[in-house]
């Protein structure tokens, strides 16, 4: 069990349901009529709070859940200080505090961006990108990406210009990179250091890796993701606030991520 905001959202659910609706059943009990004027400040504040806590579960539950971008791995689709929506139920139903599938929908699809609960501490959010499904053979070496034994085509789009917490970036190679259909920007480090190697996704698992390929703690270093990580789909930047450097990026709101 995960005691994160979810889990406070149950409880203060739970808590003001149990005393608003204790409160009416005495009432009924009794043969009283509710009066808002002569209620308890307690039944009070649990009536106001209930239908917004529970509002507010439902939905970042079940529906989309907000997220703030804290590092450069996903550079240049997303940059320090990004907000955006997670899809809730783009890879099945799950109970909120207990994290069970309880309706099964879509499966991650290459080039998917997701949010998942990092495997060796799963109290953490990370958010990469899947290049990797069940059974596949993904080999990383020479900064290239191959996936099943065929070269993942790559056009480079010249020299990267940094911006905000991420202006460290500037010179990296800017590529763009065809995932078997899904088209989407990645930055490379040439002469920087890069984990390589040949590796086999297992059932059930997902391999992953930031779009900011030498700056990125992804599964070439750790091993793939477990479905039963799974937070849900990133699909939307609703405010950008580089609050060190740029501030408000006007310009990356309402991005549709892809």
């Amino acid at each position: 069990m995960d005691y994160d905001f979810s889990f406070f959202l149950v409880v203060a659910t739970l808590v003001t349901g149990v005393i608003w609706g204790g409160y009416l059943l005495v009432l009924k009990s009794r043969g009283e009529v509710f009066d808002e004027e002569n209620e308890p400040w307690l039944v009070e504040y649990a009536r106001s709070f209930f239908p917004v806590v529970l509002i507010v579960l439902l939905l970042r539950s079940f529906i989309a859940e907000p997220f703030r971008i804290p590092s450069a791995s996903m550079m240049p689709t997303l940059l320090i200080g990004d907000f955006i929506l997670v899809n809730k139920f783009a890879y099945g139903i799950r109970l909120p505090v207990i994290n069970k599938k309880v309706i099964e929908l879509d499966d991650p699809m290459r080039g998917d961006i997701v949010v998942f609960r990092y495997p060796k501490d799963p109290t953490v959010d990370y958010i990469k990108r899947v290049v990797g499904l069940p059974g596949d053979r993904v080999a990383y070496y020479d900064k290239k990406l191959h996936i099943n034994g065929v070269p993942v085509n790559q056009v480079s789009l010249g020299r990267y210009q940094g911006v905000g917490q991420g202006e460290d970036m500037t010179g990296n190679e800017h590529l763009l990179e065809d995932l078997t259909g899904v088209e989407h920007s990645i930055l490379i480090r040439n002469g920087a250091a890069s984990a390589e190697g040949v590796y086999v996704v297992p059932k059930g698992s997902y391999f992953v890796m930031g779009d900011n390929r030498d700056n990125s703690n992804d599964s070439r270093y750790w091993g793939t993701v477990p479905e039963e990580n799974l937070v849900g789909k990133a699909f939307f930047i609703w405010m950008s606030w580089d609050w060190q450097n740029e501030g408000v990026g006007l310009d990356r709101i309402g991005t549709v991520l892809k």
